[in-house]
């Protein structure tokens, strides 16, 4: 860091920000020719373990999975572990930031500007970079700060996982205001940068387990319409069973949280190829997290409540063929926890396997990127991410022993 920037730091008060400036901050990777990953295990698109593979990388790319290393190639031994894809979690908040200080709840702290909230979420996506995770679908922020962390991601200006992000989301006006144009607030997000179009179709958030729907099937589709005449993909936010029927319906890409689904709901998801991210673990997170954000007693048994009625409905879901994405709608002090739903999904009835793929092969479909992200394939992206253990006989091996991982060909976290 610059005496400049160390003293812009200093300006804007961010105690203890120059390392973690140094850290998050750099310049675009300079890639070895070839990279050659010497691979005890590894999982291959078909779910299938093939024994002492050697990967080869040329920039951010794999370009082939075989037995030789290629003379010449940087030669990285990971003989002792298992390797998966890198892992893509379809529902982050990663611009919500708290940084603990005494006196201070996630939601009530001071306003910062949009560009220290930048610095600071680098911590998140560090946080979520160690569980494996190296694709998030970001499904709302405010003052553009999720565009900006995007493009710095992607322009080797900060550490992260790669990011498709959907800008402010569109939801009811406030009571008493006139009913908006919802087709053109879908163009307005696609305007001003969003790779996807977020839609609020129930209240529900955090301590609150509100499942009023607030937007009808006419409003939702309006919205869904318009984002697809732009080529841009939808996801609804609905915790009821109401608003998930009406989102379903209306053609949304996915439907996100959600309990109490029908029958008719279900199958309407099998037949449409909906795919829905239920975000079990994020209310067990609050429930967990209750002292940190001072919630009243009272609001832990409605939140423990509405787990189990969202694990049941998974399980139906899951049965009849839904296609299910991991989706952890981490905030605040959840980044690192972003795999966790994993677990909720075996409880459900997946095997590690079947687990493995809402967070591989199913999101990598939903965001277009089928040939490119969730697999480890000549052509794709060099995500890969070593574990210990076998995660297809234990899923807890993806949850909690992540010892090592790359994105697009740069190693960015090594505890091996």
């Amino acid at each position: 860091m610059t005496p400049s920037q160390a003293g812009r730091v200093r300006q804007v008060g961010l105690v203890g920000m120059v390392g973690m400036v140094g850290m998050m901050l750099t310049t675009t990777p300079a890639f070895a020719a070839t990279t050659a990953i010497k691979a005890g295990r590894l999982i291959d698109p078909s779910g299938r373990v093939v024994t002492n593979a050697v990967i080869v990388i040329d920039n951010d790319r794999i370009t082939s999975i075989g037995t030789s290393v290629p003379s010449g190639a940087e030669v990285i031994d990971l003989g002792r572990f298992t390797i998966i894809p890198g892992l893509i979690d379809l529902h982050t908040h990663m611009t919500y930031y708290w940084d603990r200080t005494p006196g201070t709840r996630p939601l009530n702290q001071p306003r910062r500007p949009a560009g220290v909230t930048t610095v600071l979420a680098a911590e998140n996506a560090r946080r979520t970079l160690e569980t494996g995770v190296t694709t998030v679908r970001d499904l709302g922020a405010s003052n553009e700060v999720d565009y900006a962390m995007r493009d710095l991601i992607d322009m080797g200006k900060m550490v992260g996982p790669r990011m498709f992000v959907a800008g402010q989301g569109i939801s009811a006006p406030r009571a008493g205001a006139p009913a908006p144009d919802y087709a053109q607030l879908a163009d307005a997000r696609v305007a001003a940068g969003s790779d996807w179009v977020k839609i609020y179709g129930s209240r529900g958030s955090y301590q609150s387990v509100d499942t009023t729907q607030t937007l009808t099937y006419a409003e939702m589709k309006a919205a869904v319409d318009a984002a697809h005449a732009k080529h841009h993909r939808v996801a609804i936010h609905s915790y009821g069973p109401s608003g998930v029927k009406d989102a379903v319906r209306a053609g949304a890409d996915s439907v996100e949280h959600g309990i109490d689904l029908d029958d008719e709901t279900i199958a309407d998801m099998v037949a449409r190829g909906t795919v829905w991210v239920p975000t079990i673990d994020h209310n067990r997170y609050y429930v967990d997290a209750k002292d940190e954000f001072g919630f009243a007693p009272d609001t832990i048994p409605p939140l423990q409540a509405y787990i189990e009625r969202n694990l049941e409905s998974t399980k139906r879901a899951f049965k009849a063929g839904v296609r299910i994405g991991m989706g952890s709608d981490a905030v605040y002090t959840m980044f690192g926890q972003n795999t966790r739903e994993l677990r909720w999904f075996v409880r459900a009835g997946m095997t590690p396997a079947q687990a493995l793929a809402t967070a591989t092969t199913i999101p990598a479909a939903l965001l277009g990127h089928e040939e490119d992200l969730g697999a480890l394939a000549p052509g794709y992206f060099a995500d890969l991410v070593a574990v210990d253990g076998d995660p297809l006989a234990d899923i807890d091996a993806v949850i909690n022993q992540v010892r090592w991982v790359m994105k697009g060909g740069t190693v960015v976290v090594d505890k091996r």
